[in-house]
């Protein structure tokens, strides 16, 4: 699916519109890849995605703690920006095996820093900045990436 963003405000209301569409308790983690480079709309469309997801505190980027945390009622979201690793064995430090689990959700900026140590993606967002504004393609990786886009492709169709 592509779609394009005209503003910030667009970019946001996209990523709370994919966190509403999520189909309901995954068994399992579940895992979306945000790609794109630096300005081209990741953080604020995490910040969408976090605000649907019912995340009322402030959502930063992580480019410095490389990871934040977000307690919602249907989950809690562990947002990572993997943009300053040098290395993907620099994630062992973070501990997230024991965020790998049921009822956890991984938004990842920058996956590609992770090597083959970050968990396959369900859905990955790929942003390119334009003068216009924001082009974003969702492409799924899994069953449940599939019924994702299809709730949120359901979602855009309703006025």
């Amino acid at each position: 699916m592509r779609t394009r963003t005209h503003s910030e405000r667009e970019t946001e209301d996209l990523g709370a519109r994919l966190a509403a569409a999520r189909p309901p308790a995954p068994p399992a983690l579940a895992v979306l890849y945000l790609r794109g480079e630096l300005g081209s709309g990741k953080t604020t469309f995490a910040r969408g995605f976090a605000r649907g997801m019912g995340v009322a505190a402030p959502v930063r980027s992580p480019t410095y703690t490389l990871l934040e945390q977000y307690a919602s009622e249907r989950c809690t979201l562990v947002h990572l920006d993997l943009y300053r690793l040098r290395s993907s064995s620099e994630l062992e430090t973070l501990g997230l095996r024991e965020w790998a689990l049921p009822g956890y959700l991984w938004l990842i900026e920058w996956p590609e820093h992770g090597g083959s140590r970050l968990p396959p993606a369900d859905l990955t967002a790929t942003f390119a900045a334009s003068p216009g504004g924001h082009d974003i393609e969702l492409t799924s990786g899994s069953a449940l990436g599939a019924a994702w886009l299809v709730e949120l492709e359901s979602d855009l169709r309703t006025p």
